[in-house]
């Protein structure tokens, strides 16, 4: 495919993909359509860059569907101040443009691989607050060790399926700070959106979908009697 071709592609999956589904923020769209999300895909799988589907990326993992990260940006609704930490950086699309609206970003990648290569693509974009750390963000201790956890973030974004999101990770929001998970089992996952609100949570389920579990889970015990 040529530049010309990505370039339409881009068009019609905004139009057709995300704008159709209630996606109608005027700086999410834009935001969107001006991203080469090509440049972030395998060259193997290029083709499939706009598909509303899970591209696969190296290390067995996958990309979020266009709709997903539309629906997270506009959810958001960053205003540029923000600090905002990201779990599953993939290849570093998202953290690119949530970096493009926010203050600053932390992402954790579990894979090595994927965390130099979404490092990589960031720095080639001509981003320079978003910072790649290579962990698992679901290993309380191996968060708590890291300088880049030591303040808290106004967002956090996890990028796959988790029954429950951590309470470590939790802890990690500052007041009135908000929460985009992807929460359940396949076949059934829901993208929520949660904000702090002191002791209690504010929860808005936005839509049910598909998206592969989180890995580095640690796994409970149960006793058997």
């Amino acid at each position: 495919m040529t530049a010309t071709d990505f370039q339409s592609a881009r068009r019609n999956m905004v139009e057709y993909q995300i704008r159709c589904c209630k996606v109608l923020d005027p700086a999410t769209l834009d935001l969107i359509e001006s991203m080469p999300r090509e440049n972030f895909v395998p060259k193997e799988v290029r083709s499939l860059a706009y598909m509303e589907g899970h591209v696969p990326l190296p290390c067995d993992q996958e990309m979020l569907t266009p709709l997903q990260e539309a629906m997270i940006m506009q959810t958001l609704m960053l205003e540029g101040g923000e600090r905002v930490l990201e779990i599953g950086t993939g290849t570093g699309f998202l953290t690119t443009m949530l970096a493009m609206q926010a203050a600053e970003v932390v992402g954790c990648e579990i894979h090595a691989p994927l965390a130099d290569l979404s490092q990589e693509n960031i720095s080639n974009h001509g981003i320079n607050n978003a910072t790649i750390v290579q962990v698992n963000a679901m290993d309380a201790e191996a968060i708590a060790s890291l300088a880049e956890m030591k303040q808290p973030f106004d967002a956090i974004v996890l990028g796959a399926a988790v029954k429950e999101i951590p309470p470590h990770i939790e802890a990690l929001l500052k007041e009135g700070g908000q929460i985009m998970a992807f929460i359940g089992s396949n076949p059934v996952v829901s993208l929520v959106h949660r904000r702090k609100a002191g002791l209690a949570w504010q929860e808005t389920t936005m839509f049910e979908t598909l998206l592969q579990d989180m890995e580095g889970v640690p796994v409970k015990r149960e006793f058997v009697f």
